[in-house]
């Protein structure tokens, strides 16, 4: 997924905002008194293989990126990184007996990391991809979600498909995934008749939300976890539809790890123990994320294809 990424709320321990009824808490201060805590999972920790090499031993070394709220931010201390996928990954490390080793990293950087052993594995909202397949496994443990957001008094209730777009004006990331699904949804319309869009593009967030605050655009369709995340602090937007990141194949975000290693077995195993206990879903919720969950985690599922 290429991010659209947004400056949001993040100078105050606990944000709290309300607003029209609505009002949402996100902890972001380092000590994470709500992060969820998992026993070791037997079956996950046996088939992890006897000549796995650990970057430090006891310890789940993991490559994230800090990029924006919820995924991934850095706590009111600068230093300490926390939203969904720290989260995730420390009910991994829980799962397979070991100690979370959290690294903040950049994002151009964690390929040779995972490949040169620096890391054990990447949690950090990376899309499956054949081309990326060809060198990393995966364990699938979100799905990749695009979300359609509009005021909350607007008249919209829901987009699905094509024609619900017909004669809206807009929000999106230009030069995204999202850019393609919009354009081609709009061919789509013109072609069969219907009223074209207005495609509005900002590069600022504060832009884009007093566009559709004021009645310049109608809908902003960009990463569903940023604006689910927007959505649930300020309570001035709401969710009216979802699209796979990939659309029309499905795409999903994955744990990665070193081709060939044998570990993405063992953290699906993880992962699918996590859904079936129940800590999953509650650490989804726990960031508004509840949208992009998984019925089941696979090794390997299909990526997006090559460009």
């Amino acid at each position: 997924m290429k991010h659209h990424v947004r400056g949001l709320l993040t100078g105050i321990a606990l944000l709290t905002l309300t607003s029209a009824g609505h009002a949402a808490e996100f902890d972001i201060s380092p000590e994470q008194p709500g992060r969820l805590k998992a026993e070791p999972n037997a079956e996950a920790i046996a088939a992890i293989p006897a000549d796995f090499k650990f970057a430090a031993d006891g310890k789940f070394t993991v490559a994230v990126s800090p990029w924006d709220p919820p995924i991934a931010t850095y706590a009111t201390d600068g230093a300490t990184v926390v939203g969904v996928d720290p989260d995730l990954a420390s009910l991994i490390a829980d799962s397979l007996g070991l100690e979370l080793n959290l690294v903040a990293t950049a994002w151009a950087d964690w390929p040779l990391g995972v490949t040169s052993g620096k890391y054990d594995a990447v949690i950090s909202n990376v899309t499956v991809t054949e081309e990326r397949k060809e060198k990393f496994d995966f364990s699938s443990y979100r799905q990749d979600v695009l979300g359609f957001y509009v005021r909350t008094d607007s008249p919209i209730q829901e987009i699905k498909e094509p024609k619900d777009i017909a004669g809206l004006k807009v929000i999106t990331g230009a030069g995204t995934n999202q850019e393609k699904i919009i354009l081609e949804w709009d061919r789509q319309n013109v072609a069969a008749g219907l009223a074209p869009i207005e495609v509005q593009y900002y590069d600022d967030s504060a832009a884009s939300t007093l566009a559709l605050q004021s009645g310049r655009a109608d809908v902003e369709f960009n990463p569903n976890p940023t604006l689910s995340y927007s959505s649930a602090v300020s309570g001035d937007t709401r969710l009216v539809g979802v699209q796979s990141g990939g659309w029309p194949v499905k795409a999903e975000i994955a744990a990665t790890t070193r081709k060939g290693s044998g570990l993405a077995d063992a953290i699906t195993i993880a992962i699918n123990g996590l859904i079936e206990n129940g800590l999953y879903a509650q650490t989804l919720e726990r960031w508004n994320v509840s949208a992009e969950a998984v019925e089941a985690s696979q090794t390997n599922p299909p990526g997006l294809p090559k460009s």
